[in-house]
């Protein structure tokens, strides 16, 4: 009985942590990417305007936490609707940029032409990618040599697949097992939940999530989701 009491309150935290802190992670992204774009030598106001947009989606969707709270621990779906990859990451890019750029780093973008449609909530497959991209620079900036980040995409008959890979020092062997368990965390300041909570997303979308250490160093964290077309048939 106090295994699966601890067990749900573990889960009940991190549906919580999640998804208040989702939308205002989110807008502190933005705004400090806002703040990038600003203070160039010459401003990208387009860029910042596109910036804004997102500070303002994330803010509505804040006004929404209680009720997705809920939708974690009920029968009800979320959000979801067909979607197109390379979108989704295009709406992120600017912000995700900025973040790279305030490491010293740059991020490679690898997008493949003609991905199949997803079905999909656009906010939690974006804060996914948010994830995975700040993580990735984290551990990029480890490393003496100059930080790289890169997203790369790809599909199959079933799956789209999204890649998020850094030039860190890759994922140690002591922390593999235990990488996607909710409060583990190899950060000072870390929450230990981004990983779980994006699996948790990954995996309520009928997909799966994992990560390989790279030969040429560094790591590479994919996660992969069915086709639209698949989940109609």
């Amino acid at each position: 009985m106090e295994i699966s009491r601890l067990s749900a309150l573990t889960e009940l935290a991190s549906g919580i942590a999640h998804e208040l802190n989702q939308p205002l992670g989110a807008i502190a992204t933005f705004a400090q990417a806002g703040e990038l774009l600003l203070n160039r030598a010459q401003p990208l106001v387009d860029e910042t305007l596109g910036v804004l947009r997102q500070i303002n989606d994330a803010a509505l969707s804040a006004g929404e936490g209680i009720h997705r709270i809920r939708r974690l621990f009920d029968q009800y779906p979320s959000s979801r609707s067909t979607c197109q990859i390379p979108e989704l990451i295009d709406e992120l890019t600017p912000a995700l940029e900025c973040y790279a750029e305030r490491i010293g780093g740059e991020l490679h973008l690898e997008i493949s032409p003609g991905l199949p449609a997803v079905i999909a909530d656009r906010l939690r497959i974006q804060h996914v990618l948010v994830t995975l991209v700040q993580n990735a620079c984290d551990a990029s900036a480890l490393c003496e040599a100059a930080p790289k980040i890169g997203i790369s995409t790809s599909s199959d008959r079933y799956m789209v697949e999204i890649s998020v890979w850094d030039s860190g020092p890759g994922v140690p062997a002591s922390a593999q097992r235990q990488l996607f368990r909710p409060f583990f965390t190899t950060k000072q300041h870390g929450t230990g939940l981004g990983l779980a909570s994006s699996r948790a997303i990954v995996e309520a979308h009928e997909g799966t999530m994992g990560f390989e250490n790279l030969s040429c160093g560094g790591s590479r964290f994919w996660f992969r989701l069915p086709l639209a077309s698949s989940l109609r048939d």
